[in-house]
């Protein structure tokens, strides 16, 4: 985007010149999450939705089991780890890219996607399009609706509520940059999808995700009513 005034690392004079976007997005440490859900909850009072809505889903994903062994011992391959995943606010996102009437956009500060109700008609085409099931079509309103990183409070140098209401501080929210320094840029663990659109999203490891120990392939997700 263009801005106005001194650029930076120039001598002061004024002038028009490019100012990159900084992208913003989520870290989800899997180590603290505990499933309890108050990340959900939180951006819920924030934007006032009912229990229907799903803003931020907090998937049970498991598998595995107790072996015993030949000795009598027992051998555990059981595994069981939680995500705590909204709209993950992707560089290429597709919502974004399929809708029809342009109400789907990308916040020129920051990168987070946002929906405009004004001009979404309800088709549904941005949740047929989203791999990670963001928009959530409002069969009150007949219009999307999605995570938006709490745009408002970010534009006022305020974390979302999701991230303020984790008793754990299990999310982080910042420069997308800055978190993919600090935990790495992992964005893609089972039942998540491979991540075509460039989510900005960084999953912390922990040792239930580690796939040299546990067969993740035999995982499956564990509460499908509840993010569905």
């Amino acid at each position: 985007r263009w801005a106005r005034g001194p650029a930076p690392g120039s001598s002061g004079a004024r002038g028009l010149w490019w100012k990159p976007m900084t992208r913003y997005g989520f870290d989800f440490d899997s180590s603290r999450g505990t499933g309890c859900k108050t990340c959900g909850r939180g951006g819920k009072d924030y934007h006032d939705r009912g229990p229907d809505s799903l803003f931020r889903r907090i998937y049970d994903f498991e598998g595995g089991s107790w072996e015993k062994t030949s000795e009598g011992a027992w051998n555990k391959t059981a595994f069981n780890y939680h995500l705590a995943i909204s709209c993950n606010h992707c560089d290429n996102a597709a919502c974004v890219e399929n809708c029809p009437t342009g109400a789907m956009q990308k916040d020129e500060e920051t990168g987070l996607v946002n929906s405009d109700p004004e001009v979404c008609i309800g088709c549904g085409t941005c949740r047929n399009s989203c791999p990670y099931d963001a928009p959530r079509i409002d069969a009150e309103l007949s219009r999307a609706r999605k995570c938006d990183g709490c745009l408002a409070r970010v534009r006022n140098e305020e974390q979302p509520m999701c991230v303020g209401a984790c008793p754990l501080r299990a999310l982080e929210f910042g420069p997308i940059d800055e978190l993919r320094e600090k935990y790495g840029d992992t964005s893609q663990v089972a039942p998540l999808p491979e991540p075509t659109t460039a989510p900005n999203l960084v999953i912390g490891s922990c040792q239930a995700i580690d796939s040299n120990t546990y067969n993740l392939d035999e995982g499956y997700i564990a509460n499908p009513l509840e993010v569905e």
